[in-house]
């Protein structure tokens, strides 16, 4: 095989790179295989002396590894380095780098929004808040609160990007007109009937995003929708980050809508 590629995180019981990525490799002729590796946290120093070794030429990173990899890089870009966060390892010229398409992915689907959000509350504080804070920024939403359950990682993340920390217990007291989830709330499994918010306390017109993609309609969204707000699935970041992460290492792009229809299928929805 003259492709090696994967995933890197733990746990990896939930991951659906694989389907994304080895359909897109099968798509372009590509002779190239991705496949899952679960690590725990005192692993990465020897895989990533593997990934040298071998060699791989891309990986996906996930929790809770994506600020572990970074030193073990030889660069990383712009936007990595502001996110503080790594998604994507790729090469360049014989350097290993670091690149970030969380943003990518999770401001994709806004783009189009016209009007764009004036105001933002993200929820939660890991590296996919943070791919939040730096995408946000990039679209220009000039106001961005942030609530997180511990309030020292918020006043944190506030503090290094310049934008505002809201308690907890006071979020709902604000009126964003986008709220986005990147809290596991909501998710498949132990935390999937709970939501980060009152289903009777959404602001009026508001957007209502869930970067959690299985299930496809969380209750947040579910909640959302019902009393009238837009709402976005996180599957359209995962699909998106997965775009320019193929993007990246092949220089091709993948066909996003059958890309969509297969993630569709992954979640037993049938493609709209």
């Amino acid at each position: 095989m003259s492709g090696l590629y994967g995933i890197i995180g733990w746990p990896l019981g939930h991951t659906m790179s694989p389907t994304l990525h080895n359909w897109g490799f099968r798509q372009s002729g590509a002779d190239a295989a991705y496949a899952a590796y679960p690590l725990e946290p005192d692993q990465i120093p020897d895989f990533m002396r593997r990934v040298r070794d071998e060699p791989f030429l891309g990986l996906s990173v996930t929790i809770p590894h994506k600020r572990t990899v970074m030193e073990f890089l030889d660069h990383m870009t712009d936007r990595a380095v502001r996110v503080g966060a790594v998604n994507t390892l790729y090469w360049d010229e014989g350097k290993l780098c670091g690149e970030n398409t969380d943003v990518l992915g999770l401001i994709a689907p806004l783009r189009h929004m016209q009007p764009l959000p004036a105001s933002a509350m993200i929820l939660g504080a890991g590296g996919a808040a943070r791919a939040a804070v730096v995408g946000f920024k990039e679209l220009g939403i000039a106001d961005i609160a942030i609530a997180n359950r511990t309030g020292e990682k918020a006043e944190a993340l506030a503090e290094e990007f310049s934008i505002r920390a809201v308690a907890w217990e006071s979020r709902m007291e604000e009126e964003p007109a986008l709220i986005c989830n990147t809290t596991p709330l909501g998710m498949s499994g132990t935390m999937e009937t709970f939501s980060p918010w009152d289903a009777k306390r959404f602001p009026a017109g508001c957007t209502v995003y869930d970067i959690v993609y299985n299930p496809l309609e969380t209750r947040l969204l579910r909640e959302a929708a019902a009393v009238g707000c837009g709402t976005v699935s996180g599957l359209e970041m995962f699909l998106h980050q997965g775009l320019a992460q193929f993007r990246l290492w092949t220089g091709k792009d993948m066909d996003e809508a059958g890309a969509r229809a297969l993630l569709l299928c992954a979640l037993g929805q049938a493609p709209a």
